[in-house]
């Protein structure tokens, strides 16, 4: 493509993005959704020639098949962010990335005729990328806004991905694609403050529910505490034991008379940057085993793995002053071991065999750790998590329990001791 003709295909794109800002403005959501539905599923009929015009050039440039996706993902962004930012509004969001569902139909039709259709096929790509994937996702957190679900129980029939709602901490991952725009990272920012907000008050509640309840109990007086309190439902997916042993672990004591915070604090004092990168591995190998040193588990197979996978961690710096820059590494790197690497090599078995063995608190408490002595890698096993999340996504949620319930405990972790939920009256 000469300049002339990028320049001009840069023209059009900024026509067809105008045209859409500029609707927004005056038409309502369903207008605009009708709009969506003429002008990229069915592409017959739509009143404005010019932009269908545009449209068909972007279409036909030989950087289409790369570019239409972003393209398309930037039309859908104009009404979203802008529906966003008013209640009323919101629920036509899922309604707008719906529409490409009929995009595979459509398809089917024109490929019938004997005429080629460029644009219904770049659509059809479109449904099957990255950028798609997060719209939906998006969605699946809105609906269940507007549903004011938290507390629902959604069945263990349905795909992982519909628990993507419960865990603002993966929205970053989740609802972002790589052409994400400033303005669409702040919409999801904000989405994610508010969720992760409405999540910490409503565990304070049950919580204090439940503790108010027990002592309620003891007195033997529960007719007039079921007239004085309303129920509250457990806002996690655990059972109240599970949920109860977990909040204990990850804020009250599990070493002697220490929580995992005093722990973090008393090991990152101790970390001297006098000492060698190797000693510091050696130190922290200690520091991680004394969570699982009297399980039969660590000593008959973890603990040689950690170490192992400690010891070939930047050999050639063992003898080199020890720094801030190789303690962030060093627990990228084992963050990498104990969960999933990459989305290209998803390899989890010690993740997995960690929660088969010591169940999945204990196995977030070991992750909790290393996050507590370097906040800078908390995005990073957020991250990690998300690469799972994505690994499973459609597979149903009955074969993943496993899963699930180290998903539900990291929320747990990360709420409270990185949020501002208060349970430390559970010590």
């Amino acid at each position: 493509m000469n300049d002339y003709n990028r320049q001009s295909h840069e023209e059009e794109k900024q026509l067809l993005y105008n045209h859409l800002l500029e609707l927004v403005q005056v038409e309502q959501p369903a207008e605009l959704i009708s709009r969506f539905r003429t002008l990229f599923i069915h592409g017959i009929g739509y009143p404005d020639r010019a932009v269908v015009e545009a449209l068909e050039k972007i279409a036909a440039s030989k950087y289409a098949q790369q570019e239409f996706k972003y393209i398309l993902n930037r039309c859908c962004h104009i009404p979203i962010n802008r529906w966003q930012t008013y209640p009323s509004k919101q629920a036509a969001i899922p309604e707008l990335i719906a529409v490409f569902e009929e995009a595979p139909r459509i398809l089917t039709k024109y490929s019938r005729s004997r005429v080629s259709h460029s644009i219904p096929q770049l659509v059809n790509q479109f449904t099957q990328s990255e950028q798609y994937l997060t719209l939906k996702r998006l969605a699946q957190v809105i609906t269940h806004n507007n549903e004011d679900s938290s507390n629902t129980k959604t069945p263990a029939t349905l795909a992982l991905g519909t628990l993507i709602p419960r865990y603002p901490y993966l929205y970053k991952h989740c609802l972002l694609s790589d052409d994400s725009t400033y303005e669409q990272q702040k919409i999801i920012k904000t989405i994610q403050a508010q969720k992760q907000q409405k999540f910490e008050i409503d565990l304070s509640q049950y919580v204090a529910h439940q503790v108010r309840k027990a002592q309620v109990a003891r007195r033997h007086t529960s007719l007039s505490f079921g007239r004085d309190i309303q129920t509250i439902k457990n806002p996690t997916l655990l059972s109240d034991p599970e949920l109860f042993f977990a909040l204990k672990q990850f804020v009250g004591k599990v070493e002697g008379a220490d929580t995992y915070r005093q722990l973090a604090g008393r090991f990152k004092a101790n970390a001297s940057t006098n000492q060698t990168y190797g000693s510091f591995k050696d130190d922290l190998y200690e520091y991680l085993i004394s969570s699982v040193a009297g399980d039969r588990y660590g000593q008959r197979q973890f603990n040689e793995k950690l170490y192992k996978q400690l010891q070939n961690t930047f050999p050639h710096n063992d003898d080199r002053q020890f720094n801030e820059f190789l303690m962030i590494r060093t627990c990228s790197q084992l963050l990498n071991f104990l969960v999933v690497e990459s989305p290209a090599r998803p390899n989890h078995f010690v993740f997995i065999d960690l929660i088969s063995n010591l169940g999945a608190t204990q196995t977030t408490g070991l992750l909790l750790k290393i996050v507590l002595i370097c906040g800078k890698v908390k995005p990073y096993l957020e991250k990690r998590l998300a690469i799972l999340f994505g690994h499973y996504e459609f597979c149903t949620r009955e074969g993943l329990v496993w899963l699930v319930k180290a998903l539900e405990n990291l929320n747990l972790a990360l709420s409270t001791n990185f949020g501002k939920v208060d349970v430390s009256f559970l010590q």
